[in-house]
């Protein structure tokens, strides 16, 4: 078997539904193997794999397709014998479907159902199962002592003060490495954004279950497949390459200034059909509220105002279910690192 089996495109035979590709194995002249365990799931094992063992994520909503187009890129350079990987990776197109409908989800939205096994009540529930049972197989099998990394990469449905940013998913375990964060240096990434509680997400899934260095990434916005402008994300797509075909980690250090890092300060939780934003929903990410600024109400005279100092915007969405996130409100911090995990500094 060979890189045909795709046609010349992982990706747009991930989304051809029409043809159903049984899953199968073979190997390429650099010695590596290729399973490909079924839509939208691709494994790729070098003959001498270094010490990580990487997830990378995509299309997990549909409609964002720009990470999707720089992930086949370098798996098709991979399978092509352009470059050879340094890692054993995993590749996941999450939802074809939705990005065949050019929408976030179908029923539900799939990434905010990660916190074990659903019952399968819709689509969205199927292939949460489905994901969660590929990354439990996946570093499951990582040896002992192996660097565990998942890269969720999607695209913002919005405008946003910072064109690139990453979520870390909260988790008491150490997820939050030096290495981590100079990745995000390296690929010109402009802002962090540390949660401080859990959220059911498929990064989270993978701190909280496996200890990985986990980030959800949102880059730049979305767009119609062969619309996206990747050279906005051409630092990105270098470091992401440099990733997972480096044996060993950059030298690069972290410089504390080119990555602007935030803290979550707080979610508001949509408690019923009268919660209502005071700004609007495509309201741009990370916009800045200045302190006792009115920001949602909801039923019995419920309000939120923004605390000492101000807060900024982040994912607004007043038309969530109920008990669902509308938005996050974050604060900008600074960060030292303790015991090889970036933290936020004591005041």
């Amino acid at each position: 078997m060979s890189v045909d089996l795709f046609n010349g495109s992982f990706l747009a035979a991930t989304l051809n539904m029409a043809a159903d590709i049984p899953a199968q194995e073979w190997q390429l002249d650099s010695g590596a193997n290729v399973i490909f365990h079924g839509r939208g799931i691709l494994e790729i094992i070098p003959a001498v794999a270094g010490n990580k063992d990487l997830i990378i994520s995509t299309g997990i909503h549909g409609d964002e397709t720009g990470p999707m187009e720089i992930t086949d890129q370098l798996v098709m350079d991979v399978l092509q014998g352009h470059v050879d990987l340094a890692h054993r990776c995993l590749f996941i197109i999450g939802h074809p479907q939705a990005t065949n409908a050019f929408t976030r989800f179908i029923d539900v939205n799939l990434n905010r159902l990660f916190d074990g096994v659903q019952q399968e009540t819709n689509l969205e529930t199927q292939i949460a199962n489905q994901l969660q049972g590929y990354v439990r197989k996946f570093f499951s099998s990582s040896l002992e002592n192996q660097e565990l990394w998942h890269l969720d990469l999607h695209s913002a449905i919005r405008d946003s003060e910072h064109y690139t940013f990453a979520v870390s998913p909260y988790t008491n375990k150490a997820t939050r490495s030096e290495e981590l964060a100079c990745f995000l240096q390296e690929g010109e990434v402009e802002a962090l954004m540390l949660s401080t509680s859990p959220s059911p997400t498929f990064s989270w899934f993978s701190a909280e279950n496996f200890a990985a260095q986990a980030l959800t990434m949102e880059l730049g916005r979305v767009a119609p497949l062969g619309e996206n402008n990747l050279d906005e994300l051409a630092a990105f797509s270098k470091a992401l390459r440099n990733l997972v075909c480096v044996q060993h980690a950059s030298d690069t250090k972290w410089d504390g200034d080119s990555v602007k890092v935030y803290e979550v300060s707080r979610t508001l939780t949509k408690l019923s059909n009268d919660f209502a934003l005071t700004f609007p929903n495509d309201t741009a990410n990370f916009t800045y509220f200045s302190e006792n600024t009115l920001l949602a109400t909801d039923e019995n005279g419920i309000s939120y105002s923004a605390i000492e100092g101000g807060e900024a915007v982040v994912f607004p969405n007043a038309n969530v279910a109920i008990n669902q996130r509308a938005c996050l409100l974050v604060k900008p911090v600074l960060t030292e690192f303790n015991s090889g995990q970036l933290v936020v500094k004591a005041k």
